[in-house]
């Protein structure tokens, strides 16, 4: 499930991707182009929002799902898409794809690093997020995630957790796809963490295809740290630093789709967390 606070600390004791902390920051305080980033960046993301959102919102609020492009998208997908990928420019990713999402409904599991892995996996395949409650209230996130079908979850409520499976269920057999993060929250960015087993019933429950997602910031993840949330560190100074960070790649892998298995979801979100690691040493 999507979770843009800072999760536990604790790190995977499976191997896979790992990386050394920085301590504090260090790249942010030697960066002297920072200042100048700013002053190009923070105009552009206020036109972004003040001309770009409103349309996107408009959009969205539509029946546009009905209209059908050439491409198999329908209209609203392409302007999630093409939107997220104005804001990701704006904060210096190059995003690139490597893979193909699978059409229709279908679980797409990733890996968590921060709340911008909503719009880099977002602006190459729009999908219906499950997401805590707090993001709803979160400025430009949280008014792009309801309008864009976000399921929230109660963290620690057993009848939310229930009520979330159940939409999610539903929505898979109506054909829609769906993006979670199994690992439950964000961590440090030095590994991928353990995958929750439970969240992945529901493509078994609606007999759909899990496809993993190894969302990777910088070659060979190399920056999954510096993207991270710090120890501490709130959501709005987290946007800010990285609004202002040295430009980088970010790459979206989509990998091998995993048949659902009746009673074998721990073995799914095994295979699902091993792909992701491996993916992340390419």
């Amino acid at each position: 499930m999507a979770d843009g606070a800072r999760g536990p600390s604790a790190r995977s004791s499976g191997g896979g991707h790992n990386r050394t902390m920085p301590s504090d920051l260090p790249e942010s305080r030697r960066d002297l182009l920072r200042p100048l980033r700013y002053a190009v960046r923070v105009p552009l993301l206020a036109l972004h929002l003040s001309l770009a959102l409103p349309v996107v919102l408009l959009v969205i609020g539509l029946p546009s799902q009905r209209w059908r492009l050439r491409s198999g998208e329908n209209l609203r997908q392409r302007t999630i898409r093409a939107w997220q990928s104005g804001l990701l420019r704006i904060f210096g990713l190059r995003a690139r794809r490597v893979g193909v999402p699978l059409p229709g409904a279908a679980l797409f599991v990733a890996n968590h690093v921060s709340w911008i892995d909503i719009s880099l996996l977002h602006s190459q395949h729009a999908v219906g997020f499950v997401a805590k409650a707090e993001i709803a209230r979160w400025p430009l996130v949280g008014a792009m995630a309801s309008r864009a079908g976000t399921i929230y979850h109660r963290r620690g409520n057993e009848n939310s957790l229930r009520g979330v499976m159940e939409q999610v269920v539903e929505r898979l057999r109506d054909g829609q796809p769906i993006g979670v993060f199994p690992e439950g929250g964000t961590g440090d960015g030095s590994a991928v963490r353990v995958f929750h087993a439970r969240i992945l019933q529901v493509a078994v429950d609606a007999q759909t295809p899990v496809q993993p997602v190894a969302l990777c910031y910088g070659p060979q993840g190399a920056a999954q740290t510096q993207v991270a949330f710090a120890a501490g560190e709130s959501f709005a100074r987290n946007f800010f630093r990285l609004l202002g960070d040295r430009g980088r790649l970010a790459q979206v892998h989509f990998l091998d789709p995993i048949e659902p298995i009746t009673g074998g979801r721990r073995a799914m979100a095994e295979n699902a967390r091993a792909q992701i690691a491996r993916a992340m040493e390419r």
